[in-house]
C-alpha cells in the first residue's frame, strides 16, 4: 500500500483533535463535574427571567391567574385538583371562581385594590376564592389557621382588610373575636348555607345562584410586576405575625420552580402542606398551573396515608418540609415502600440523615431543596440533588444574584464589624450570616402596614456606605464545590413542626401570666426531631410562686401548638449581653438535660394538663421518642 502523506496528516490532525477533546472532557469531569448541569439549569432560569423582563418592557404582565385562565381554555377538561376522591377540572375551578367573583362584585362592595382576608383550610374552595377575588383585582391575605385571637385581630390591621372569608370548619374560631371584628367594621362571609350568627353572612347559596360568566378582564389587569397580590404572614422578631407583601413578580418566580427542576404537564403533584404558606400556594398551586399539570390537594398531611395516596393518584412529584420526610421514615416498614411512581420531591429543611434514610427506604427519589423565605429577595435551588445542600452556586449565579456570608458572633448575637464598622466576609467553607443585596434586580418588598418592620429586616452600610442588604437571619456555609448548606438560625426566630416561632411573640404572651416577671424564649434541639423545640427561662415575680396548671392553661389558650414552650427553666436572674439584650446562646447550648442543669426544669404534659417536673426518666423517654412533643 502506497504511503499517502495527506491522509496521514489528516489522521494525525483528527487524532490530535480527539485527544484534545478527550483531555478537556476529563479535565472538566475532574475539575468542573457539574459544569453542564449548571449551565443547562442556568439557561432555564435565564429563559424564565427573560419572560419576566418582557413583561416589564411591554407593561403587559401575564400573571399566574392569567396563566390559569389560559390553561382553562387550552385544557378545560383536564383534572386540575384531586381532593378527597373528587376531581375538579380546570374548567370547574375557572367557573366556580367566576361565580365567587360575581357574588362579591354584586354583594361584597369590593373594588380593585381592596384587601380581603382568607381563613380557610386546604380545600378546592380555597383556590376558587383566591382566584375569584384576584379576578376582581383584590389583594388576598392568607391567614394561618393556627393563630389565636390576639394575633388574628392584629393580622387585619396589618393588611387593611375589611372583609373576611372563612371556611365552614373554622367559623367557630371566630367566636372570641367576632365582636371586635364588628367594631372594626369587618364584614364576615362563611362558606356555609346558613349561619347561626347574625354577623356572619352565608356564602354557598349566593355562589350556587351566581353566573359563571367571567367578570371584566380589566379588573384583574396588571401593568406593573411589583403590584402586590397577596399577603402571607410570617413570624418574625417583632412578636406578632408580619404580613409579607407578595407581588406578582414573586408569584411568577415561585410558579417556575417545578418547571425549572424538570416538571412537565404529565406530572401529578401532591400538596400536603398548608396553602396559607408560600410553598404550597406559590410553588405548589402556581407551579401546577405553569406546567398545566394536575395536583392532589390534601386537607392535612397524614404519614399513614401518604404513600397510599401516591399510589392511588399516580403521584410523580410531592412537596415536603424536612419534618414531613422524618414522619414518613418513622412509619412501620412495608413491602410496598418502593412501589410508587414518585420521581421527585421539592421542598426545604431536609436533614442529611433523614435524606439518606428516605432514599434508602423509598427509592432513589430526586430530592430538590429550595431555600428562600416568604419575604426574602434570594432563592437557592439544589438542582444537582446533592445530599445535605440547600442550594447550588457558581460564578454565573453570583453575577446575577448578589449575596454574601459574613462573620457572626453567636455570643454577642450580632455580625462582626471591622474598625471602620463594616462586615467581614467569611472564607470558603466557613459559616456566616447570609445577606442578600437589595437592588433593582433583587428588590425587597417588606411588610404591609409598617415601614419600621421593613427597615428592621435590612442591614445598611454593610461593606460600603449606602449599600443595603436583606438579613436572612440564617447561618450558612458554602463549600469548595459551591454547594450551600444551612447551619442554624440566629436572632429571635426558630422552626418547630414546620412553622416559624417568633420568640418575642411567645415572650409577650408569657408576660401576661401574673406570676411571671421576665421570660426568655429560645429553641433547643431534640435528637431525632427537625428544628428546635420551644423552651422558656423564666423568673417568678417576688411574692408569687410557679403555677404549672395556670401556665399550661394560658399557653394552650393563647398560643398555637407549635409555639408553646415544651420546657420551662426557672431562674433567679437573666444573663444579658453588653447591649442589654437577653442572652440566649448559653441557654441554647445547655439544652434541657436535668442531669447537667441545677435549676428546676418542667415539661409540657398534655396528659396531665400541666407542666410537670422534668425528671431524668422523662428526659430519657423524650430522647427515646416515647413522649408526645
Amino acid at each position: 500500500m502506497l504511503y499517502n502523506p495527506i491522509m496521514s496528516l489528516s489522521l494525525g490532525w483528527l487524532s490530535a483533535v480527539l485527544a484534545g477533546f478527550f483531555t478537556v472532557h476529563v479535565l472538566q469531569k475532574l475539575c468542573f463535574p457539574y459544569f453542564w448541569r449548571d449551565l443547562f439549569f442556568l439557561l432555564k432560569v435565564i429563559k424564565y427571567g427573560a419572560k419576566l423582563e418582557v413583561f416589564k418592557l411591554t407593561s403587559r404582565v401575564v400573571t399566574v391567574l392569567d396563566r390559569f385562565i389560559q390553561q382553562a381554555q387550552r385544557i378545560p377538561d383536564k383534572p386540575f385538583l384531586l381532593y378527597e376522591g373528587s376531581t375538579y377540572t380546570y374548567r370547574d375551578i375557572e367557573e366556580r371562581s367566576n361565580k365567587i367573583a360575581n357574588v362579591f362584585l354584586e354583594r361584597g362592595n369590593l373594588k380593585k385594590g381592596d384587601s380581603v382576608a382568607l381563613l380557610m383550610s386546604n380545600e378546592p374552595d380555597f383556590v376558587c376564592v383566591w382566584f375569584g377575588l384576584t379576578k376582581l383585582g383584590c389583594s388576598v391575605a392568607f391567614l394561618n389557621t393556627n393563630i389565636k385571637s390576639r394575633s388574628l385581630l392584629h393580622c387585619f390591621n396589618c393588611c387593611g382588610a375589611k372583609t373576611l372569608i372563612v371556611g365552614a370548619d373554622l367559623v367557630e374560631c371566630l367566636k372570641d373575636i367576632s365582636a371586635s371584628l364588628q367594631e372594626d367594621s369587618i364584614q364576615i362571609w362563611a362558606l356555609v348555607s346558613q349561619s347561626d350568627h347574625t354577623d356572619i353572612h352565608p356564602l354557598l347559596d349566593h355562589i350556587a345562584a351566581a353566573s359563571i360568566q367571567p367578570v371584566p378582564a380589566a379588573l384583574r389587569a396588571v401593568t406593573v410586576l411589583k403590584t402586590p397580590t397577596l399577603y402571607i404572614f410570617t413570624s418574625g422578631t417583632t412578636g406578632l405575625p408580619k404580613a409579607a407583601v407578595i407581588t406578582h413578580l414573586q408569584t411568577l418566580k415561585g410558579a417556575g420552580g417545578f418547571w425549572a427542576f424538570g416538571g412537565t404537564e404529565e406530572d401529578v403533584v401532591y400538596i400536603p402542606l398548608p396553602l396559607y404558606h408560600s410553598a404550597a400556594s406559590l410553588i405548589g398551586i402556581g407551579g401546577t398551573i405553569e406546567m398545566g399539570a394536575t395536583c392532589v390537594l390534601k386537607k392535612k398531611f397524614s404519614a399513614s396515608q401518604f404513600w397510599n395516596d401516591c399510589r392511588k393518584y399516580n403521584v410523580t412529584i410531592f412537596q415536603y418540609i424536612g419534618e414531613l420526610c422524618r414522619y414518613l421514615c418513622n412509619q412501620p416498614k412495608g413491602v410496598q415502600d418502593k412501589v410508587h411512581k414518585v420521581r421527585m420531591g421539592v421542598g426545604n429543611g431536609l436533614r442529611q440523615d433523614i435524606w439518606c434514610d428516605f432514599q434508602n427506604r423509598f427509592g432513589e427519589i430526586r430530592m430538590c431543596e429550595i431555600y428562600g423565605s416568604t419575604e426574602g429577595n434570594l432563592c437557592f435551588m439544589n438542582h444537582i440533588g446533592k445530599i445535605g445542600a440547600v442550594g447550588r452556586s457558581n460564578f454565573f449565579y453570583k453575577v446575577l444574584f448578589k449575596y454574601d456570608l459574613v462573620q457572626y458572633d453567636m455570643v454577642k448575637d450580632e455580625p462582626v464589624k471591622d474598625e471602620r464598622g463594616f462586615c467581614q466576609r467569611v472564607k470558603k467553607g466557613e459559616t456566616g450570616l447570609l445577606l442578600s443585596k437589595v437592588g433593582a434586580t433583587s428588590p425587597f418588598f417588606g411588610y404591609a402596614g409598617s415601614k419600621q418592620l421593613t427597615e428592621k429586616k435590612l442591614m445598611r452600610n454593610v461593606f460600603v456606605k449606602g449599600d443595603a442588604y436583606f438579613n436572612t437571619g440564617d447561618l450558612m456555609a458554602e463549600n469548595q464545590e459551591d454547594f450551600i448548606c444551612f447551619k442554624d438560625r440566629v436572632g429571635d426566630t426558630f422552626r418547630w413542626k414546620g412553622e416559624n416561632v417568633a420568640t418575642t411573640e411567645v415572650t409577650e404572651t408569657l408576660g401576661l401570666v401574673d406570676f411571671i416577671q421576665e421570660a426568655n424564649v429560645y429553641g433547643v434541639e431534640i435528637p431525632g426531631n427537625e428544628g428546635r423545640a420551644g423552651m422558656a427561662a423564666i423568673i417568678v415575680r417576688p411574692g408569687h410562686s410557679f403555677d404549672s396548671k395556670k401556665l399550661f392553661d394560658h399557653v394552650l389558650r393563647d398560643l398555637p401548638a407549635y409555639a408553646r414552650p415544651l420546657f420551662i427553666r426557672l431562674q433567679e436572674f437573666m444573663d444579658m449581653t453588653s447591649t442589654f439584650k437577653q442572652q440566649k446562646f448559653h441557654l441554647v447550648q445547655s439544652g434541657f438535660n436535668p442531669a447537667t442543669i441545677s435549676e428546676p426544669l418542667y415539661f409540657l404534659d398534655y396528659t396531665q394538663k400541666c407542666y410537670i417536673p422534668l425528671t431524668d426518666s422523662i428526659y430519657q423517654s423524650i430522647l427515646a421518642g416515647e413522649r408526645k412533643l
